[in-house]
């Protein structure tokens, strides 16, 4: 008799970005025996900050999955306010072996109340906001605390998708697939963390967001305040 299969739910939504969602897609879709899924809110086609994808299915249709990923994005703490999407996030996070996400998809990890005493990871200029959902940031690129793996900004996304294959596939297997799709990171510039960068590219980062500071702020706020609402219900 063969193995059920392992289900990965991948919950996407407007404005994610979708390497958050791609990058471990391709990796984790490769493991032996996985079955992934492509869930919204209310299914059809979800437009992410650069690519449309079509066919998701509701995620109220998904009864259970071994792994679910939250990918981040720009609109990610407007999608933490929304207690439709978060009440499904929670409901299959409380099942699920793994509970996981990319980039600030750790927000709405928190605003569905995952992440109470956790560790976690999200891009370097939002980590800051994980304490309002009882979280402790933490500055890697991948983050383990128990059942929840999440990973840093955007590209760590593939750095946390190998991780999670070789704790569900074994070290040998993460590997093939690494060598089998090149990933083998050179970048031109050592210019990828705050750490790294130099102060002027560092500066000129840091004054693009500081128009997204206060909303994101205040939605991660309010995100929070719906959770510990809920939660003392």
């Amino acid at each position: 008799m063969s193995a059920p299969p392992f289900t990965i739910v991948f919950a996407l939504y407007d404005g994610m970005t979708q390497l958050d969602f791609t990058g471990p897609h391709e990796f984790l879709s490769r493991a032996p025996g996985a079955e992934t899924i492509l869930a919204s809110r209310d299914g059809g086609a979800v437009k992410s900050e650069r690519l449309e994808f079509n066919g998701t299915v509701p995620l109220a249709s998904v009864p259970a999955c071994d792994l679910i990923c939250v990918p981040g994005g720009l609109s990610a703490t407007t999608i933490a306010c929304d207690p439709v999407f978060t009440a499904e996030i929670r409901r299959l996070g409380l099942g699920a072996r793994y509970v996981t996400s990319v980039c600030t998809g750790s927000f709405i990890l928190g605003a569905a109340g995952l992440l109470l005493g956790k560790r976690a990871a999200c891009h370097w200029a939002w980590r800051e906001l994980l304490p309002l959902f009882g979280a402790f940031p933490v500055a890697a690129r991948v983050v383990r605390d128990g059942d929840v793996i999440t990973g840093g900004g955007v590209t760590a996304g593939i750095d946390f998708a190998l991780t999670v294959l070789a704790e569900i596939s074994g070290d040998e297997t993460a590997q093939a697939i690494q060598l089998g799709l090149e990933y083998d990171p050179r970048p031109p510039f050592e210019s990828g963390s705050p750490e790294s960068a130099p102060p002027e590219i560092l500066a000129r980062c840091l004054a693009a967001n500081e128009s997204l500071k206060k909303k994101r702020r205040a939605e991660a706020e309010e995100a929070a305040r719906l959770w510990v609402t809920k939660s003392s219900i």
